[in-house]
């Protein structure tokens, strides 16, 4: 089976860190965005990075950058819309999202989405995590998706759907459990504070 391709989700404003591409702040010696780069490139086909605005501040990366067809920074949807449009012409079945400033992804990440999606027979699959009181938290940003269902998707939108939820609820999403010990591997960078606890974790990993 082809493997997916792979879409990198940059299209947030970055509010919490003052705005601009937080994507881009160095972290253990290079970009955020490098090392989320480097943990999904060997587990997809090949990999695009959603972002919106100017393209050239990524020209560094050798990579395709696709912006949203749904003006006003509608939120991860319209990134997953991007990528399943870009898939199409590539004539690839499905994609991979990863959030653009979380550096500790699982290396198996697709492999599990891919192998909850078969067990359960739904099209979507998201990532989760344990949660001590809510039992698990899903991670909608981190899912696998049927380049079918891209007209539904563009229709939701046009409806005004925003929540990643609420739409792959409408379809039913395989969750894969991601309970492995260790730093949490959806851990992402909002802030200066979370940007420093990052390069404690980077930095101690590489050590």
């Amino acid at each position: 089976m082809r493997q997916p391709l792979g879409v990198i989700l940059a299209g947030g404003q970055a509010r919490r860190m003052g705005g601009g591409d937080k994507c881009l702040l160095p972290l253990a010696g290079r970009p955020i965005l490098e090392h989320v780069i480097a943990r999904l490139s060997p587990q997809v086909e090949t990999v695009a990075i959603n972002a919106n605005g100017d393209p050239a501040r990524f020209a560094g990366l050798s990579l395709p950058v696709i912006a949203d067809s749904v003006p006003g920074f509608a939120g991860p949807l319209a990134g997953v819309l991007a990528g399943l449009d870009w898939a199409a012409g590539r004539g690839a079945s499905h994609i991979v999202t990863a959030a653009a400033d979380t550096p500790f992804l699982p290396p198996d990440l697709v492999a599990r989405l891919s192998a909850a999606a078969r067990a359960s027979g739904l099209a979507i699959a998201l990532a989760a995590t344990p949660h001590a009181e809510r039992g698990r938290v899903r991670h909608p940003t981190f899912g696998l998706w049927p380049v079918a269902l891209r007209e539904d998707l563009r229709r939701a939108l046009g409806e005004g759907v925003r929540k990643v939820v609420l739409w792959t609820d409408r379809h039913g999403a395989a969750e894969a459990l991601f309970a492995d010990p260790g730093p949490d591997p959806f851990f992402n960078v909002n802030t200066p504070e979370d940007l420093a606890r990052a390069e404690e974790i980077a930095t101690g990993a590489e050590a």
